[in-house]
């Protein structure tokens, strides 16, 4: 007979975020001992890291933290919804989080070399993490950003899950309002880069053979084409560029405008959407 209860059970769950054949298995092989079934998890779980390398991490979270003129956001990313949205895995990507900003981390791979307080590089708390929940963890991106003013929004896309979509806006001038605004705006209209300046000039030449290809095609006269080109690929700057684009409050200003009648200027911007 077991010498363990459903309580039990429960409680090393909670401790670890494993599932639940895992913790039966493992208490059963302690003879119900909390502190050797955790050991036993842990070992079994670190074994099986190497095999997990291969699989699709789809699933998780965006964590962000803004203020004193700087913004951090972080991608931290796991195999399915189930794990993404428990405390274990949110708490530990508050960790990763904490150690970016502390560290002024810009890349993933910067973060995940650097060494938390308690002396484990943050791959190692990925791991640990890896062994005792039994998914693939992984941080995928880092941005950090500074300006006179960083604002933060996060975005949840389901109520059953953490937030899906982040978003970090830098201003100059203006006040943490409307950088909440025009940061609300990013999540809703994921623009690519911020000014026209910033779009690659073979992309922009590339926007214009296929308008004029297209309107070729479509019998347009060949006086109107050089109009027609730049009307479309006006269309592509206003789709993609975050200055250029109507803003959501407010579609006929664009985000440049709406930023400059409320004395700011939108300097940079980051956004992630989880797996994408």
């Amino acid at each position: 007979m077991a010498n363990y209860t459903a309580a039990d059970i429960k409680a090393l769950r909670e401790k670890t975020g494993a599932g639940m054949l895992d913790v039966k298995k493992a208490l059963d092989e302690a003879d119900g001992d909390q502190t050797k079934a955790i050991e036993i998890l842990r070992v079994k779980g670190l074994k099986g890291v190497t095999k997990r390398e291969g699989r699709t991490t789809s699933n998780g979270l965006v964590a962000a933290a803004a203020g004193d003129g700087a913004g951090t956001l972080v991608e931290v990313l796991c195999e399915t919804d189930f794990v993404a949205k428990g405390e274990k895995f949110i708490d530990l990507a508050d960790t990763v989080l904490a150690q970016a900003v502390a560290t002024k981390a810009t890349t993933a791979q910067e973060l995940l070399a650097s060494t938390t307080a308690d002396g484990k590089t943050v791959q190692g708390l990925l791991d640990d993490a890896n062994a005792m929940i039994g998914e693939k963890i992984e941080v995928r991106r880092v941005a950090r950003l500074e300006a006179g003013n960083v604002v933060s929004y996060l975005h949840k896309t389901s109520p059953d899950l953490p937030a899906q979509i982040g978003v970090l806006v830098a201003i100059e001038g203006g006040d943490e309002a409307v950088g909440r605004d025009v940061a609300m705006h990013v999540a809703a209209f994921s623009p690519t880069v911020l000014s026209r300046e910033d779009v690659p000039a073979e992309t922009v030449e590339n926007e214009r053979r296929l308008a004029e290809a297209t309107a070729k095609e479509e019998g347009k006269p060949e006086a109107a084409l050089p109009r027609i080109v730049e009307g479309r690929v006006n269309g592509y700057f206003k789709e993609n560029v975050l200055l250029d684009q109507p803003f959501a409050k407010d579609p006929k200003k664009t985000v440049a405008k709406v930023a400059a009648e409320a004395g700011a200027k939108v300097v940079d911007f980051a956004r992630f959407r989880v797996g994408q």
